[in-house]
């Protein structure tokens, strides 16, 4: 039955809490769910629980669905906007997992924490990224000090012209955005000893 309708025509039943065409519209769906989370997705949240968390949203709305538009184009709207939440919701906490990272730059931190020699031409892209890792995990002003005074290599003083920062807040700013960092890598390499 739920089969022969249309997905818009799916509504009415599901808001009547019929199971067979709520399980219909979800298989209907899930297609287009799946291919914006995967276009949308942020890096710490895994494909299917996002997909969980659209369909959870889109039960909860569906009796604000007015159709008026397409609704494929409404499930559109949700899902993006949930992925962007979350995306959003990952910034204000950032964190850094040991999974996240590739291979490479997992031989990079297990490098770095084990020896304090040289990485070989190898390893200098992986490394990049790492430290691309480890900035992200950095609050913006920190993430600033950083990029100015060890990626630009540019002097205190030219730092203080650009930021307006004094110089004591330059100096205090970068030493512990260097600590933060540090840390990041010593938790990321704990993680992957275990």
């Amino acid at each position: 039955m739920a089969q022969d309708l249309d997905a818009g025509e799916l509504i009415p039943a599901v808001l009547q809490h019929d199971e067979e065409a709520a399980r219909e519209l979800v298989r209907r769906l899930y297609p287009l769910v799946a291919r914006l989370v995967r276009s949308h997705r942020p890096r710490r949240t895994p494909e299917e629980d996002l997909c969980q968390m659209i369909f959870i949203k889109i039960f909860q709305k569906l009796s604000q669905f007015s159709g008026k538009v397409p609704l494929e184009h409404w499930v559109s709207r949700v899902a993006i906007n949930t992925c962007l939440n979350q995306i959003q919701s990952e910034k204000v906490r950032p964190e850094l997992r040991y999974a996240d990272l590739s291979e490479e730059e997992a031989a990079v931190a297990q490098n770095l924490a084990s020896t304090s020699s040289e990485l070989g031409p190898d390893h200098h892209f992986a490394a990049r990224d790492l430290v691309e890792h480890l900035l992200a995990a950095l609050k913006p002003r920190d993430r600033v000090v950083i990029d100015l005074l060890y990626l630009q290599q540019l002097s205190v003083s030219e730092i203080q012209e650009r930021t307006g920062w004094n110089t004591s807040v330059v100096k205090v700013r970068a030493f512990r955005a260097r600590q933060k960092m540090r840390r990041h890598l010593a938790l990321l390499t704990a993680r992957g000893e275990r």
